[in-house]
Parts: C-alpha cells; sequence; structure tokens
C-alpha cells in the first residue's frame, strides 16, 4: 500500500507513535509519505519513506498562517502524484480537517480515504474548546476509519463527543529489538529516568519533589530527559532543594532506547495519560515504572506485578515505590523482567502493525 502520514513533528506522543508506525509498515514492504511542516524528529528516510514539507504562504492579510489549507492542498498534491491509497492522520486538530478537505478536493478524480488516529489531549483537551468542537467531531465523523490508542480514550471520545461510528482500540507498541534490557548493570549510584515534553499535564516538578524524598533513603540521582515549559521551574526547585548535583538535565533526545537501559526507575506522575508511550518504552528496557493511575495507564501496568501505580500528586507514595525499587535488587529483577515480557507478549511491534494493516484493508474495502 502507499500510505500518507501527517502528524505533529515535534517531540510528542502523537508524532513519535506515527514516525514508528511508519517506519514499521516501510520495512514490511510498504510505501510511505509523510506530509507535515517539518520532518518528524526521529523518522529516517529510505527508499520506501519519504517526507513531503508543506509549505505555508504568510501574507500582511493572514494574522495567522492557514496551516490547515496549506496541509490539504499538499495533501490532495501528494497523493494525485504518487498514487496514495489512503492517508492516515494523527491528533484530530486539525488533521482530520484537512485530510477530510483533501479527500474532497480530489472526489471528481479519486477516492481518498482517511484514517483518524486520537491519542489524548486532542479529545481530552483541545478538542472541547468551544471553537474546536464542532469541527473536531464533524471531521472525526467523517473519518472512514478511527482509532484510539487505548480503550479509556475510545471511551471518552464516544461520551465526550457522541460519536457513533465504530472507533477501534489499536494500543501503542514498541520495537522490542530495539529497546532491549542491558546487558550488563550500569555503574554507579541507582537511577530514576523521567521523559516528557515538559508540560505542566506531565507534571515533572512532581520528579523533583519525588527526588527528595527518595534521597533521605538512599542515595540516587535523576535522569530529566526532553525539554519544554516547566524545565526550567524544575531546574529552580532542584537548586533551591539543594539536590541540583543529583540531577541530570539531558535536553531532547533521540536515541531513548540508549538511556533507559541504563537506569532503574521510570517516573511518569502525570496528571493526565491517553495511554503512557514512556513507560512502554521503559518496560521493553526492563525498567519498571512508577506512574500515576490516569487514563489508559492501568491498560498498560499491572500494579505490584510490572510497575507500581499510585495517586496524581501522592509524591510520597510515589517515592516510597521508588524507594522499594531502588533499593531492593530482587524485587527490582522481578519487576523487570515482568515488564519486559508485558512488552514483548502484548505490544510488540508484530503484535500491533499488522491490526493497522487490517484497518487500512477495511477502509480500502
Amino acid at each position: 500500500m502507499k500510505i500518507g502520514v501527517t502528524c505533529y513533528p515535534t517531540y510528542g506522543g502523537s508524532g513519535i507513535v506515527a514516525t514508528e508506525l511508519g517506519m514499521e509498515l516501510a520495512s514490511r514492504g510498504h510505501e510511505i509519505h509523510f506530509i507535515s511542516y517539518a520532518q518528524p524528529i526521529r523518522l529516517t528516510l529510505d527508499e520506501r519513506i519519504h517526507y513531503h514539507e508543506v509549505d505555508v504562504a504568510t501574507y500582511p492579510l493572514f494574522t495567522y498562517p492557514p496551516y490547515t489549507l496549506a496541509l490539504a492542498a499538499r495533501m490532495a498534491d501528494v497523493a494525485q502524484c504518487y498514487d496514495l491509497d489512503l492517508l492516515h492522520v494523527h491528533y484530530a486538530v486539525p488533521h482530520s480537517a484537512s485530510a477530510l478537505l483533501a479527500k474532497q478536493m480530489l472526489a471528481a478524480k479519486r477516492r481518498l480515504p482517511f484514517v483518524t488516529t486520537l491519542h489524548g489531549t486532542d479529545i481530552t483537551l483541545v478538542g472541547q474548546e468551544p471553537s474546536y468542537f464542532e469541527i473536531t467531531k464533524f471531521s472525526i465523523e467523517a473519518s472512514d476509519g478511527i482509532t484510539t490508542v487505548s480503550d479509556y480514550l475510545n471511551r471518552r471520545t464516544t461520551e465526550v463527543f457522541g460519536i457513533t461510528k465504530p472507533i477501534q482500540t489499536i494500543p501503542n507498541f514498541v520495537n522490542c529489538d530495539l529497546y532491549q534490557p542491558a546487558r550488563e548493570p550500569h555503574k554507579g549510584r541507582p537511577r530514576m529516568i523521567h521523559i516528557s515534553n515538559f508540560r505542566a499535564v506531565k507534571r515533572p516538578l512532581d520528579c523533583i519533589r519525588v527526588l527528595e524524598r527518595v534521597l533521605c533513603e538512599t542515595d540516587c540521582e535523576l535522569w530529566m530527559a526532553g525539554d519544554g515549559p516547566e524545565r526550567t521551574h524544575c531546574e529552580r526547585m532542584a537548586q533551591e532543594l539543594g539536590i541540583h548535583g543529583n540531577v541530570r538535565f539531558l535536553g531532547k533526545q533521540d536515541g531513548i532506547e540508549q538511556l533507559l537501559p541504563q537506569c532503574d526507575v521510570l517516573l511518569l506522575p502525570s496528571e493526565h495519560e491517553a495511554f503512557g508511550l514512556a513507560a512502554l518504552e521503559a518496560m521493553a528496557c526492563g525498567v519498571p515504572a512508577v506512574a500515576t493511575d490516569v487514563g489508559g495507564v492501568s491498560e498498560l501496568i499491572s500494579s505490584g506485578s510490572d510497575g507500581f501505580l499510585e495517586g496524581v500528586g501522592n509524591v510520597g507514595a510515589q517515592a516510597a515505590r521508588a524507594t522499594q525499587l531502588l533499593t531492593d535488587g530482587a524485587l527490582r529483577a522481578q519487576m523487570a523482567a515482568a515488564a519486559r515480557e508485558t512488552a514483548v507478549s502484548r505490544y510488540s511491534t508484530e503484535s500491533i502493525i499488522p491490526q493497522y494493516e487490517q484497518c487500512y484493508r477495511a477502509v480500502l474495502g
């Protein structure tokens, strides 16, 4: 199949999943065309993977550049030039609307179905803004196929928008050949890691608070991978608490599969998570997560078996769980093995990618 893929190319779960999906599909023989305003961060181009930039013209007449229209025009152009079979858009706003417009632009010449994958905040936050609600609902319902990354998000989409069309849950996935546990234990003091885009919803400040409490029980360090608006606040808090020497701010990182095996525990204290991709990638590397019991995370982590789930903002409980894992080698090894098994048996590319292929075939009829 020839598939056009549109996503947000910056750091964030939806863009990462879309990029990884495109590369996995290409490895299975499909021809993939990414269409966006910038090349996705994890994307590697080859003979089956192509990138088409969306050029957004700016004129004095426009207060805001008309990206939705420019994207629709580029989608139609690429579909026509490269004879695409379908479009797959990730994150509803504004990608579904653009795909629908591209489909209608080509309707007199050919059929161009599109699949929309919902990832979380496009439903729970952005889509509920009054100015976006109706267009989001309309675009989702106009999609030829709809998927979500968790049963939780599936239910929320139906509840919030009253979608009557079937919605298929296809969970996020991980390449377990790429994401693997370390062959040898890392040297130095025990290590926790947090990976996010440092938005307030990810509650990265809680990671600093957890570290402060864990340090009362055992020496350790915290790696903070990623960047965003909350990073400065995290650095300031670490300084004020006198624990800055135990924190490493790594900035944006592409080689997450190389960082995770060097760590012992993942911290995921988010206020909202539709799935919890960072936790899955950590689990594939044999790194159990201490996460919050929100959204679709409980579908991924079985608390007490392959990780721990605690309440949002309950820093004391999160710190206690992290301390357990860092100080009890037997428990950490047991959970590490269970976490790896969960990733391999339920969320490997071999299990999930065929579900997308089946979705495409159903849409194509």
